[in-house]
């Protein structure tokens, strides 16, 4: 396609000044020019009851459906709670997928990059996360994998990067995820 690839990004970490929030906005200074961003908020989604998919959802969801609908890509940016996402991610990934056949995730090529202050780099997350996108339908990028420890030490209050070769990695792993797009998007 001849027009940049629409990229919704979705953070998992529901506070402003979170470092997953941080790692985002370096993420979206990284990317190669094939790609614009539009971070989905999802923190007044109430939760999923399918008691409330009626002919009028609620607001707030039908809002939320709307503004992924038109992505074609996805980049999930997320910490690490208990070794799986955070309740709001989950809750936002079940939103959008509903109600049953109109899904807003299906066939959108995605991409997970977590972060956290531990060593691990959230990846109870990021394999949690990814499961549930193999079931949504969403292409994920399978190489590289991204998993950001001690994401307190790497990333500023200022929102930059301290070190050289986490930007250079960001970058390939940008570059890569570009590229899937290309290959995958509809």
């Amino acid at each position: 396609m001849d027009r940049p690839a629409r990229v919704a990004l979705l953070v998992g970490s529901l506070r402003q000044d979170s470092f997953n929030r941080r790692l985002a906005h370096v993420l979206v200074g990284l990317a190669p020019q094939n790609m614009t961003f539009d971070e989905v908020p999802f923190r007044d989604l109430p939760l999923y009851d399918q008691d409330l998919e009626t002919d009028a959802p609620p607001a707030p969801w039908q809002q939320f459906r709307d503004r992924v609908r038109p992505a074609d890509a996805l980049l999930f940016v997320t910490p690490e709670y208990n070794r799986s996402v955070p309740g709001g991610l989950k809750n936002a990934l079940d939103v959008g997928s509903r109600p049953a056949g109109r899904s807003v995730w299906r066939g959108k090529p995605g991409a997970v990059v977590s972060g956290s202050t531990g060593g691990i780099g959230g990846f109870g997350a990021n394999h949690a996360l990814r499961q549930s996108l193999v079931y949504l339908d969403v292409p994920t990028l399978p190489q590289p994998e991204a998993y950001i420890g001690n994401i307190g030490n790497i990333i500023g209050a200022d929102g930059t990067l301290t070190r050289d070769d986490t930007r250079t990695f960001l970058t390939k792993f940008m570059a890569a995820f570009g590229a899937f797009i290309d290959r995958n998007r509809a």
